[in-house]
C-alpha cells in the first residue's frame, strides 16, 4: 500500500523514498518536536578558555530547518542536560521556546511539555544521542538520533540521520517531518518575507 502523499515538490518524493512507511507515518504525526542540544544541535564539542566555557558551534542549516518547522505549525522545544548561556542565546536568535536546561529527568520533562500542548506522546518527536535520552527515545512517537551516537542509543531510534550531530542532522530531521506532512514543497515556493528572512 502506497502511503505517500501528493507531492508539491520533487524533494518530498526524494526524501520519503528513502524512508520506510512506518517512519513516514510516525513523522507525519509529529506536532511537537523536542531536541537535545549537545551532540544533536552541536557536534558535542565544548571549548573552554580561562574563564569557562567559551564556545559551541551551531549549524545555520539546522537553524533554518527549525524555523521552517515552527513556520508550519510544529512546536519546537530544546531540552538539555547541560546549562549554557550560549544555548540560550542561540535559541533566542531562532525564537525557540521553551528551552529547558540542566534537565536530567528528560522523560518527565517531555511528558510535561506534551501535556501542556494537549498532546499524547505519539504526537511528540524527540532527537537525542546519549544514555540520558534513552527514556524519551523509547517513549516518543518519533524517535530520532545521529550516526555518531553510541550504538545502543541509535539502535533505539526509529530513524537515524545520515549526517552527524552539529553537521546538518537536525535539518535532515526537519525536512523529513515536513516532507511526511506534505509541507516541504511550500518551503520552496514561499517568499523570503514569509519565511522570516535570511538563513538562520
Amino acid at each position: 500500500m502506497n502511503d505517500l502523499p501528493g507531492f508539491s515538490h520533487p524533494a518530498e518524493a526524494q526524501i520519503l523514498a528513502r524512508v520506510a512507511p512506518e517512519i513516514r507515518a510516525r513523522a507525519r504525526a509529529v506536532r511537537l518536536m523536542v531536541f537535545d542540544v549537545d551532540g544533536i544541535l552541536t557536534d558535542g564539542s565544548l571549548t573552554y578558555g580561562e574563564h569557562g566555557e567559551a564556545s559551541k558551534t551551531f549549524n545555520a542549516l539546522d537553524g533554518h530547518g527549525l524555523r521552517l518547522l515552527r513556520e508550519h505549525g510544529i512546536r519546537v522545544a530544546w531540552v538539555s542536560g547541560r546549562k549554557s548561556a550560549i544555548t540560550a542565546r542561540r535559541a533566542a536568535e531562532l525564537g525557540i521556546s521553551p528551552v529547558l536546561q540542566g534537565i536530567h529527568d528528560k522523560i518527565t520533562t517531555v511528558e510535561d511539555l506534551a501535556r501542556e500542548a494537549g498532546l499524547g506522546l505519539d504526537a511528540v518527536g524527540y532527537m537525542g544521542d546519549d544514555i540520558i535520552d534513552l527514556p524519551v527515545l523509547q517513549r516518543a512517537g518519533f524517535a530520532a538520533s545521529v550516526p555518531n551516537a553510541p550504538f545502543y542509543v541509535s539502535q533505539t531510534a526509529h530513524w537515524v540521520a545520515s549526517r552527524a550531530g552539529g553537521h546538518g542532522a537536525v535539518r535532515e530531521c526537519c525536512d523529513l517531518i515536513l516532507a511526511a506532512q506534505g509541507r516541504l514543497g511550500a518551503c520552496f515556493t514561499a517568499s523570503l518575507s514569509t519565511l522570516g528572512g535570511a538563513i538562520q
